[in-house]
């Protein structure tokens, strides 16, 4: 099969487009012909050798752990699947991924697709959107009427989580560069404060959860708005300070789990038109390197997908 792999940490110049082994499914795992593959920053990460702690890497490796597609066969002990069904996942992040036509899953961590949108948009959900709505939720335990500070809210999460928490009724706030500010209400943000412009502590105040996926100074910063307290919920390191103690605030880091539980929830809120998966930039599997390059950059609206099975 075709398929995008690096044979050595480095940037973009070690993804390589050639044929690969074609994946061949466990008892438990559905071999999925891939339609698409959403692009994250655990890509380029773990190209760049920042994650081999946490993630082990065997060469050769294919990257890519958000896909779309159709169901080709099944293991057999797989019954909850069948031939033909139209999947999306976001498999083990350590394993072989899906820079390619092919990908074995195990089938605990596949759900049916959402039927009203197609498999580049549907590839754009997984990581992003289990990422939002378990940091919100499940860490978060955020609560209709509640304040919630969504930082970098124009991005691939932070696109997902600001339309999360309006579909659960809390008072939403995000930060985003002044080109995107339309963009974020149209998400449904009730307030959207341009970070080249201001800073957000001196707009917001008395918030019950920060929403954070950038850490560092960000995240120190935004002790400074939550309420005694308060929840700050980071997809990065978690850090506390002086304040954080004294506010009695809870500080919690988490990496998103693979619950096909929380897809199929996902899909139901997308085909009832309540959100919907913002994509920023298509590009066919061979450009991977761009679209790992696209992301590093960070300003990327939404999404980026490589597109692997065309779509009439």
């Amino acid at each position: 099969m075709k398929a995008i792999r690096i044979h050595s940490f480095g940037g973009p110049e070690v993804l390589k487009s050639e044929e690969a082994p074609m994946p061949e499914p466990k008892a438990d795992e559905v071999l999925i012909k891939i339609y698409a593959s959403g692009v994250n920053p655990v890509d380029w990460k773990i190209r760049e050798g920042m994650s081999k702690e946490r993630f082990p890497t065997n060469f050769p490796l294919i990257p890519g752990w958000d896909v779309s597609g159709v169901a080709e066969r099944m293991g057999e002990d797989v019954t909850n699947f069948k031939r033909g069904d139209e999947v999306y996942s976001r498999p083990d992040l350590t394993k072989n991924g899906t820079y390619a036509e092919y990908v074995a899953v195990k089938a605990s961590q596949v759900a049916l697709k959402p039927k009203t949108i197609d498999h580049v948009h549907a590839a754009a959900v997984p990581l992003a959107g289990l990422t939002a709505w378990q940091g919100l939720f499940d860490h978060g335990k955020l609560k209709a009427g509640e304040r919630v500070l969504i930082q970098a809210a124009s991005g691939g999460v932070g696109s997902f989580a600001v339309q999360f928490a309006k579909w659960k009724g809390a008072y939403v706030i995000g930060t985003t560069s002044g080109k995107n500010i339309e963009f974020v209400k149209s998400l449904g943000a009730d307030e959207v404060i341009d970070y080249e412009k201001e800073k957000f502590e001196d707009r917001v105040k008395n918030v019950d959860l920060v929403f954070d996926t950038q850490g560092g100074e960000i995240q120190k910063r935004s002790f400074h708005v939550l309420k005694a307290g308060g929840r700050l919920i980071t997809t990065v390191k978690p850090e506390s300070n002086d304040e954080s103690k004294s506010k009695h605030i809870q500080v919690d880091g988490y990496m998103a789990e693979s619950f096909p539980e929380d897809l199929h929830q996902i899909a139901g809120l997308i085909d009832l038109g309540k959100i919907k998966p913002i994509i920023g930039k298509v590009l066919p599997l061979e450009q991977a390197a761009e679209a790992q390059r696209l992301s590093k950059e960070g300003h990327t609206r939404g999404k980026i997908v490589l597109e692997v099975v065309h779509e009439a």
